[in-house]
């Protein structure tokens, strides 16, 4: 049960391991076991990356997987468009095959793009069956996954049963495992929040929690005052929020995951990554919502570094690789298992075509990846050491099938719904 990945560029994302021109990974039953110039293993299969960069895979940490099928949809939506077509439209319509296929492709599409790890937000909030279709499908997918699950979304009502009956059946450190996506303050009130991180805690499980502010809220500020900021919580876009706010987040040790694509698209104002590094925050990067941008982190990479850029000048390529790797590693708990070429770490990995016309000659391979990366570069990926994609395609999956179960889900929901399907659907 060796693998060795052998003379390919590795940009490893460890400070100790560094990077190297032209290196090899050894692998033993999923983990890896070292990171050098040469390595002789002649018993293991070996894996050529030659003309390859060979680096730690992707993590997003926030998608709401659930509206795969309606991929582009929502392309010219403002955010109030967009929440009025996916939940109040065509949300209701969602049956747990619905859910299964959507969350199955999305979870796919990610693996073909180099994400090894995501977090799927997911507030369907439509029963008990609609998150077991999740979970199977995460399952189904060959990927490192988190159910996040959002129960109750947009509402006061208790789930902590639902919370312990999901927890029960992902309780373990498989590949599939759970974070609970929070509603927050101005659904459940200040003391319902409360318990419920208490009852996260109980349960050792990490949360999730949309936040942001137009000037006149003071969200985080809020949440200090009672002492319910937590080094466990990740804050999904925070837009808006104060710098001393930013601050009180660094302190508490949260994470911050901006969705850059969106952000900018819907009209939640420019992305927090320079204003959270001046605060003492590592960002991450997410893709959020595949109606309305590409589901690929590189991407985000790019809008993120653009944004960023085209305000200060202040970020550089290594950091949006870290962003995507190791910082977003840490916001879901798993620093210790992924996120780096670090022996003892599981084999998380992604094998990166140099010699395509769209990045030859790769002179530097950060800037690289994060200028002109694209999925159509993603050659293999391996999970926990498993093969799932090789050779540019993803390996064991009937990908016809699947498309003509997620076209007829479409097809059903938007007929349910009563929306049109040819580019004119303009929510209001």
């Amino acid at each position: 049960m060796k693998t060795l990945i052998s003379g390919g560029t590795v940009v490893s994302m460890d400070p100790a391991v560094g990077d190297i021109d032209r290196g090899d990974v050894l692998i033993h039953d999923g983990v890896i076991v070292q990171v050098a110039e040469h390595i002789d293993a002649p018993d293991a299969d070996v894996i050529d990356a030659r003309d390859r960069i060979v680096m730690p895979g992707f993590i997003d940490n926030h998608r709401h997987n659930w509206q795969t099928a309606f991929r582009g949809i929502g392309a010219d939506w403002t955010f109030p468009q967009w929440a009025t077509a996916m939940h109040g439209t065509v949300k209701p319509h969602y049956t747990p095959e619905d859910v299964y296929i959507a969350t199955l492709l999305g979870r796919l599409e990610a693996l073909h793009s180099g994400i090894t790890t995501m977090l799927d937000w997911y507030h369907v909030a439509q029963g008990h069956a609609h998150e077991d279709a999740a979970i199977a499908a995460l399952r189904q997918a060959p990927g490192r996954s988190i159910f996040c699950l959002g129960a109750g979304w947009a509402t006061p009502d208790s789930v902590d049963s639902d919370i312990r009956r999901v927890r029960a059946d992902l309780d373990g450190d498989g590949l599939v495992t759970m974070v609970w996506g929070l509603r927050g303050a101005d659904d459940t009130g200040m003391d319902t929040l409360a318990r419920e991180l208490q009852l996260a805690a109980e349960l050792g499980l990490r949360t999730s929690l949309h936040t942001g502010s137009d000037g006149t809220q003071r969200p985080i500020a809020d949440l200090h005052k009672h002492h319910l900021l937590r080094e466990s919580t990740t804050f999904v876009h925070a837009n808006g929020i104060s710098d001393d706010e930013l601050r009180m987040l660094a302190d508490a040790g949260s994470s911050i995951s901006i969705s850059p694509d969106v952000e900018l698209k819907m009209g939640f104002g420019a992305p927090m990554t320079g204003r959270a590094l001046a605060a003492g925050l590592r960002p991450t990067l997410s893709i959020d919502v595949v109606p309305s941008v590409g589901g690929d982190m590189f991407s985000a990479m790019r809008a993120a570094f653009a944004a960023q850029r085209g305000l200060d000048g202040g970020l550089h390529a290594r950091d949006l690789l870290e962003f995507t790797t190791v910082n977003a590693a840490g916001s879901c708990g798993l620093d210790t298992r992924t996120g780096s070429l670090t022996p003892g770490k599981d084999a998380d990995i992604i094998l990166l075509r140099t010699d395509d016309l769209t990045v030859f000659p790769v002179t530097d391979p950060i800037g690289s990846i994060v200028s002109a990366g694209h999925p159509g570069l993603v050659d293999t990926v391996l999970v926990a050491g498993r093969v799932v994609k090789r050779d540019g395609a993803l390996v064991g999956v009937d990908l016809p099938e699947l498309r003509t179960r997620l076209l007829a889900s479409r097809d059903r929901i938007a007929a349910a719904a009563d929306v049109p399907l040819d580019g004119t659907w303009n929510p209001e």
